[in-house]
């Protein structure tokens, strides 16, 4: 004979637990009070018919080259170490602003690449970039 301390555990709960119904109910409810106002426009306007041409105000792009004999390319036409500074002025004065990039012969010396970069610094050219070739 058991005395009391079984019994009280093992009853069965004939009980349906509602809390987790309650919160996925709560949940769906703050979604739809949301989503309603959004799906539905609140007022009716009949907007005017216009006909618009996208602009297309690309800048051009320079490719400046530095080739194995210190040599200076601007945009495959060959420019003078001393023409260039005035070619980059030029251009920095145009708006928009074209990007310049820069592509440096791997054997060139580096000193060559560092001064065409620090022109166009010194001429206000802001979009620089460097071109290389993935391994």
């Amino acid at each position: 004979m058991a005395f009391g301390t079984q019994d009280d555990t093992d009853e069965v709960m004939n009980e349906i637990n509602m809390t987790p119904l309650v919160d996925v109910m709560l949940v769906l409810l703050i979604i739809f009070i949301i989503t309603v106002p959004v799906m539905k426009h609140s007022v009716n306007v009949d907007l005017p018919r216009a006909t618009s041409q996208p602009q297309d105000a690309r800048p051009e792009t320079i490719r400046l080259s530095v080739d194995a004999q210190g040599q200076y390319w601007w945009n495959e036409a060959q420019v003078d170490a001393k023409t260039l500074p005035a070619l980059l002025a030029a251009e920095a004065r145009k708006n928009p602003q074209p990007e310049l990039h820069i592509r440096g012969d791997r054997a060139v010396r580096y000193e060559k690449v560092a001064e065409a970069l620090a022109q166009a610094q010194q001429a206000g050219l802001r979009k620089i970039g460097f071109i290389t070739e993935p391994k």
